[in-house]
């Protein structure tokens, strides 16, 4: 399924190749799109994915990584709807980038996704301080720094920024007291 998937990307990616060259080269417009799909849902009637709005992507996806001679490794390991999900949602390469990677590595659905970019956890992630690495042994000081590698979220305790310990700590004793 890896390599059918690599395959459809590496197609989507010549399509907006050649879709963008003819821009540049036969002054295509943004116009010939619609008449393109139709030709290419006429041709290829069994074939899915030649909608006007997919063929849009595809261009965007060349655009997104067109410095590549060849289509990003990263890029080709993730399915098409997290490559547009990316695309639409992240306009900075590195940070697409990181989640590329996050997403390879954590096998995260597209859901998983959306709500990890919706959380900024490129921004929040490693951001937390600490002295672990000095203070603690190699194997407990990678353990508690991955426990507390990113900074605390208090959306949940409904109290506003900035935070103060003894706010945190007060509506702490509030819910304490409420389970008793």
């Amino acid at each position: 399924m890896l390599a059918v998937n690599a395959e459809m990307l590496r197609l989507y990616w010549e399509i907006g190749a050649a879709v963008a060259q003819r821009q540049v080269t036969e002054g295509w417009s943004a116009g010939v799109i619609p008449k393109l799909a139709k030709d290419l849902k006429r041709e290829f009637s069994e074939m899915k994915g030649f909608s006007e709005r997919n063929l849009g992507r595809m261009l965007a996806f060349y655009r997104a990584y067109h410095e590549h001679s060849i289509l990003p490794q990263a890029v080709a390991k993730l399915p098409w709807g997290h490559n547009i999900l990316l695309m639409e949602k992240i306009k900075d390469k590195q940070a697409r980038a990181w989640y590329m990677d996050a997403c390879t590595e954590n096998n995260w659905s597209r859901d998983i996704l959306a709500l990890q970019i919706k959380n900024n956890l490129y921004q929040r992630s490693g951001k937390s301080i600490t002295n672990f690495t000095h203070t603690l042994p190699e194997p407990l000081s990678d353990l508690a720094q991955q426990t507390l590698k990113d900074p605390y979220i208090f959306d949940f305790l409904n109290i506003s920024k900035p935070y103060h310990e003894k706010n945190i700590e007060n509506h702490k004793l509030i819910l304490l007291n409420a389970k008793v």
